[in-house]
């Protein structure tokens, strides 16, 4: 749940992005990082394990607008994908306003996809989370394999729900700011309609 600061007149939200290791969840990140004015982003920190990073920073961005007069902040953050780190994915979901769920459309990587997703899942419920009623955006990265699963057969296996969902190839900057500014939209409209009924 966002985080209002009196003092500085700024709601804190978390944005998320989860996902199979090595999908591109840091590839994202870093491409945020590096296209986001240094006077509007913090420290981009990275917590190193023996085979993913989990990164995190926050952002004042330009365009999505205030909150009763509050402007908004986004602290984004990496999720590692492998089973053995549950208690970090935990620990990272708490209090999660938004998730970015990057798929890897590499076919022999569909298996680890499925696991993560699985895994995901347990861990929102295992925090109080329903699926259906949190802001969600799947991005189906790495479309420039030549052999990449159809888009079609992606949206069939993970998101039934009709979620909006972006292509990309991450690591050329190529539908990430796009899926970013959906979700900041999403977590926006959620804090609007919470603020409304408060």
């Amino acid at each position: 749940m966002s985080f209002v600061n009196p003092v500085s007149k700024e709601v804190n939200c978390k944005i998320v992005y989860v996902g199979t290791g090595l999908s591109g969840k840091t590839t994202n990140l870093q491409y945020i990082y590096e296209n986001t004015r240094t006077d509007r982003a913090g420290k981009l920190v990275s917590l190193s394990t023996e085979n993913e990073r989990t990164l995190f920073f926050d952002f004042l961005p330009l365009s999505v607008g205030e909150v009763r007069g509050y402007k908004t902040r986004f602290h984004l953050y990496t999720i590692p994908g492998q089973t053995f780190y549950e208690v970090s994915r935990d620990f990272i979901l708490k209090g999660v306003d938004g998730v970015v769920y990057v798929i890897d459309s590499d076919p022999g990587r569909l298996d680890a996809n499925l696991e993560a997703w699985e895994q995901f899942q347990q861990a929102l419920t295992r925090q109080g989370y329903d699926l259906s009623r949190i802001p969600l955006v799947f991005q189906y990265n790495k479309r420039d394999l030549p052999d990449a699963l159809s888009l079609e057969d992606l949206e069939l296996t993970f998101n039934p729900a009709k979620k909006p969902h972006f292509e990309a190839v991450a690591n050329r900057g190529q539908g990430v700011m796009e899926t970013l500014e959906n979700i900041s939209q999403m977590v926006m409209d959620a804090l609007r309609g919470l603020r409304a009924n408060s």
